[in-house]
């Protein structure tokens, strides 16, 4: 870049500075119409503009924007939501800085079947999920306990709508990906719901997303209670059953889940998984065939747990799996 184009994204960039302080200034008037045109802005420029972002969470706006998840008016909790979402891509300190941010999206969801339009829930839910990606903010996250009812009520809920169940679907992952997270969400009853849903919602991507919560919570001691009380292995091993025509990615999920719950489970939980292995081994064979490289080595692990010393489960495949996946 010479010192022309230099010079010329220095006043492009100083003009969206400006644009963005004049922006949040006004979230700040005392008329409604103008707040409420103002949100509307912020919400197109931090859609469209990538480099605006960081600009607008300079200016201020994050405060403001929290605050409006409270309000009566459901455009105005939507363009917040949105305006957000779209700030935690690039600018997630600025978030998780904020005084009283995470009250505001728990407050969202947990008016998720009242007063919080779905717009702004599938917003909040999806800006959790973005701030997940920071290991160090998962930790603070899971804390909330409100934070994880709220999502799983949604999720429980047979009402809310398909993209909200995703978006909270995806949070409670991020949220499951911090071991310390996973006792919390058993003691709240995130796993009765994330059963049902894989028994009852036959759309291919929820239960896909459902599947892989369900696998990082099962790495927990206190899982195997849970999940058995759940009736859990069963609904894993039907997963698995090749005609059941799942797709690969939930057999894969399946099959970390069943590792995880017998790694960290005890003797009971594994004896229940080598009974009801007959009716799974052809779908865990076909993850260890063809599924990812670490589809390919959990599903030889759970091979061999499944074949074990007594079982009776003994299939020609089982050895050339093995050997190649060692």
């Amino acid at each position: 870049m010479d010192n022309k184009d230099f010079r010329g994204r220095g006043r492009e960039m100083e003009v969206k500075r400006r644009t963005a302080r004049s922006l949040v200034a006004r979230l700040s008037s005392v008329s409604e119409q103008t707040r409420a045109e103002a949100l509307s802005e912020l919400r197109l420029i931090s859609k469209h503009e990538d480099d605006s972002r960081p600009l607008i969470a300079e200016a201020g706006a994050v405060p403001y924007l929290a605050e409006t998840l409270y309000s009566t008016s459901h455009d105005s909790q939507e363009n917040a939501a949105a305006t957000l979402l779209n700030l935690s891509i690039s600018s997630r300190e600025s978030l998780m800085s904020t005084r009283g941010l995470l009250d505001a999206l728990s407050h969202a969801l947990q008016h998720a079947s009242t007063s919080t339009p779905p717009a702004a829930v599938q917003s909040c839910a999806a800006t959790l999920h973005s701030l997940l990606v920071v290991d160090s903010y998962r930790s603070i996250i899971g804390s909330k306990r409100d934070i994880v009812h709220a999502l799983t009520q949604i999720v429980k809920n047979p009402n809310s709508p398909p993209r909200s169940i995703k978006d909270s679907l995806k949070a409670l992952f991020g949220i499951a990906l911090y071991p310390l997270n996973r006792n919390t969400m058993i003691e709240l009853g995130v796993v009765q719901p994330l059963f049902a849903l894989i028994v009852r919602d036959g759309r291919v991507g929820i239960v896909e997303d459902a599947t892989a919560v369900v696998a990082q919570i099962a790495g927990c001691e206190e899982s195997e209670e849970a999940y058995v009380r759940a009736g859990g292995v069963r609904v894993l091993m039907d997963l698995l059953d090749v005609g059941t025509g799942t797709s690969m990615r939930i057999k894969e999920n399946a099959v970390a889940a069943l590792l995880n719950l017998v790694s960290t489970g005890g003797e009971k939980v594994g004896r229940e998984v080598r009974e009801m292995a007959a009716t799974a081994v052809d779908g865990v064979v076909e993850v260890a065939e063809g599924g990812s490289t670490k589809g390919k080595s959990k599903a030889a692990s759970l091979l061999k747990i499944i074949e074990g010393p007594n079982n009776g489960v003994r299939d020609s495949r089982f050895d050339s799996l093995l050997n190649q996946n060692q």
